[in-house]
């Protein structure tokens, strides 16, 4: 069974920088055949896209709200997926969902994304 774990959210100050993980299970090696990505969810928003990346970590495409403050990673030996934040803003406040795409391209749908994880809040304080 697939599982997907996301760690690292919590409260900062503006300008501050986070990590965020996601951890998975169940894929086997089959991890490293996978598109990921990272969406977020703000109180009375909709889903959206953050970033997300190739199957082998050699490309990756970010939301132009993230592009420059954030980075998405992979390690597929470890299975585990990174969200590296900085320069954090407010507006950046919402709960970061980490997902598995069987897509051969990076997407920034989320419907093409098959599994999720439940989500890490992070929260902004100015």
């Amino acid at each position: 069974q697939v599982q997907l774990v996301e760690s690292g959210g919590g409260l900062v100050q503006v300008g501050d920088s986070l990590r965020l993980s996601c951890t998975t299970s169940g894929f086997g090696r089959t991890f490293s055949t996978y598109i990921m990505g990272w969406f977020r969810q703000a109180p009375g928003k909709e889903r959206e896209f953050v970033a997300s990346i190739s199957s082998d970590g050699g490309s990756a495409s970010h939301a132009g709200s993230v592009l420059g403050r954030f980075a998405i990673s992979r390690d597929n030996a470890k299975n585990t997926l990174y969200l590296q934040m900085s320069s954090l803003k407010p507006e950046d406040t919402a709960v970061y969902y980490c997902a598995a795409s069987r897509q051969s391209l990076i997407t920034r749908s989320a419907i093409d994304y098959d599994y999720w994880g439940q989500g890490t809040q992070v929260t902004v304080s100015s």
